[in-house]
């Protein structure tokens, strides 16, 4: 905030029209909210862990209302010659010691099944849980949300045989073998390390508790990458705008 006045302004706002706020808490919830719980009830934003943590649920829960507003308009990556990830990949289970995995938290095996536009430094996921992981899924989603002729790169997962068939220019890696090709250079890296990125976030906001709570994170992750961080003022100025055109 530019001075004393206009943060008084926000909070005024704030607490009128959406719920009783700390600007702090808006603050840290846009950075991520790395910061532990117990040292931002020590700085005074909240009296307890329990209204930190419905703070954080209503900020999350307006910015999937706006994801799921923008993606109505077309949810779209690739194009002519940009190179696009695919692949699947489980959030339904718990970790070990913080690093393994044991086990399924939910009764249903359910996996997520994730685009990954690559452009430069810039990323855009597309994130959908999916009950199977064969053709008559995957496909249709492919075509919903990647335009024709973009270079998708993918592993041999047999759902992927016939995008070369459909308008795609279809690269494949053989993870048997490497996990890089040798021959084109053709990786899967990038969707690797995003997967990487995504559990993270998701285990550390106990968000792969149930099917509906592993869809708002999905959501919000998405509303990251394809809003916050494509706004002028970052995910904050984002997060406001969110916020006011309610």
């Amino acid at each position: 905030m530019q001075n004393s006045k206009e943060r008084k302004n926000w909070e005024l706002f704030f607490n009128i029209t959406f719920y009783p706020v700390h600007m702090d808490d808006i603050h840290r919830f846009a950075q991520g909210l790395r910061m532990r719980q117990v040292d931002m009830i020590q700085d005074g934003i909240a009296g307890s862990s329990a209204t930190l943590s419905k703070m954080s649920k209503r900020l999350r829960k307006r910015c999937n209302k706006s994801m799921k507003k923008y993606s109505r308009r077309g949810q779209r990556v690739g194009g002519i010659n940009a190179v696009v990830h695919i692949d699947e990949s489980k959030f339904c289970h718990k970790r070990k010691y913080a690093r393994d995995r044991v086990g399924n938290t939910w009764r249903r095996r359910t996996w997520v099944f994730g685009i990954l536009e690559s452009r430069g430094d810039s990323r855009r996921p597309v994130l959908r849980l999916v009950k199977r992981r064969n053709k008559q899924t995957l496909l249709p989603i492919i075509k919903q949300h990647v335009r024709p002729q973009s270079v998708i790169i993918s592993d041999e997962w047999r759902a992927y045989s016939t995008l070369s068939q459909v308008g795609y220019v279809h690269h494949t890696v053989n993870h048997s073998v490497n996990f890089v090709d040798l021959v084109t250079g053709n990786h899967t890296q990038h969707i690797e390390r995003a997967w990487n990125t995504y559990k993270h976030e998701v285990w550390r906001l106990r968000g792969n508790r149930n099917e509906k709570a592993l869809k708002d994170q999905l959501l919000f992750i998405e509303w990251t990458y394809w809003l916050g961080r494509k706004h002028r003022k970052g995910v904050l100025g984002r997060l406001l705008k969110d916020i006011r055109v309610e």
